[in-house]
């Protein structure tokens, strides 16, 4: 029976985790940050005991048709023409596709599909995914930042066309900004995507200015040096007003865990307690809006330690409530 949280977060929570071995054969070129390392990192770290109450599954292989939620057909077939039957490609600069590549993504998406259909049917109360490629620099029709396809964004998609939901809430807390979540939404105030990152960084954009059309894009930059302090009052002057006025019935989280002060590619300075209050900031408003339901996909990330233990913290208080 899937236990259901009460307003005092004394009960535990039924927590699955989705990952797959085929995330490992997606492969980087040698000292790539984005490496298969990464998983194997949090994996071991959630083998441990005090997790072993983690419901696991493999993630599946979403329809490869599931793509066009949020890309068009010629960017999908681009992207497919460029797996090669041996070797490495580069995409772009930092991007890059290996003769597993198309499959892994399949199965990140796959993972992210079904994490959205298991809190919608309460299967679960939430999940955490762990998968690569990532996906939030993804645009509509550009690969960037180590993305191939908007994970988040077509879950976001699949909530809204397969389920029917109205609403859906996209917060990313990757301290690089998630130019591709917000490419796809701009044009639609039906999905509100909040950021928190660090700027001046790459891709280069997310500032407040950047709103969408329909004032649905919430952008909190931070500056380097910035501590959990200064994230967590980004968090309350503008990312959880913001969910209040939107009134999402489903929250997806990008949880990439590279704003710890570990993290090679950037520098704030956020610890692993800030990721745990983050999180239980994001499930009361999952409960108060959403029924609950909250879905989490892993982003970026690149110290290995700074990610295992940070995810771990997210994935301890997804658990607990």
């Amino acid at each position: 029976m899937v236990k259901r949280r009460t307003s005092t977060y004394t009960d535990s929570m039924t927590t699955r985790l989705y990952t797959h071995p085929i995330y490992l054969e997606h492969l980087t070129p040698a000292g790539h940050p984005e490496r298969p390392d990464r998983l194997r990192a949090i994996g071991k770290l959630l083998d441990e005991p005090e997790f072993e109450d983690l419901d696991r599954k493999e993630s599946p292989q979403a329809d490869a048709g599931a793509i066009l939620f949020a890309h068009p057909e010629e960017y999908y077939d681009k992207i497919r023409l460029r797996i090669p039957r041996e070797g490495i490609v580069r995409i772009d600069s930092d991007t890059t596709v290996s003769p597993k590549s198309w499959q892994a993504a399949l199965t990140a998406i796959g993972g992210a599909l079904a994490a959205v259909d298991d809190v919608i049917s309460k299967q679960v109360d939430n999940v955490f995914v762990a998968a690569r490629p990532p996906g939030h620099h993804a645009e509509k029709a550009t690969a960037m930042g180590f993305c191939l396809f908007n994970n988040a964004g077509i879950a976001a998609r699949h909530a809204q066309r397969v389920h029917g939901l109205e609403r859906v809430a996209i917060v990313d807390w990757d301290v690089h900004h998630g130019n591709g979540t917000q490419d796809i939404f701009w044009d639609d105030p039906s999905v509100m995507y909040c950021s928190t990152h660090q700027m001046p960084l790459f891709p280069g954009t997310g500032a407040k200015t950047e709103t969408g059309t329909g004032d649905n894009i919430v952008n909190a930059p931070l500056s380097a040096g910035d501590d959990g302090e200064v994230f967590k009052e980004a968090f309350r002057s503008r990312i959880l007003p913001a969910i209040d006025r939107f009134q999402p019935d489903l929250i997806i989280i990008s949880a990439g865990f590279d704003a710890h002060h570990r993290d090679p590619l950037a520098e704030l300075n956020l610890v692993e307690d800030d990721f745990d209050w983050a999180t239980a900031e994001l499930m009361g408003k999952a409960d108060r809006w959403a029924n609950g339901r909250l879905v989490s996909l892993l982003e970026g990330g690149y110290d290995l330690h700074g990610l295992a233990f940070s995810t771990a913290a997210h994935v301890r208080r997804l658990m607990k409530g």
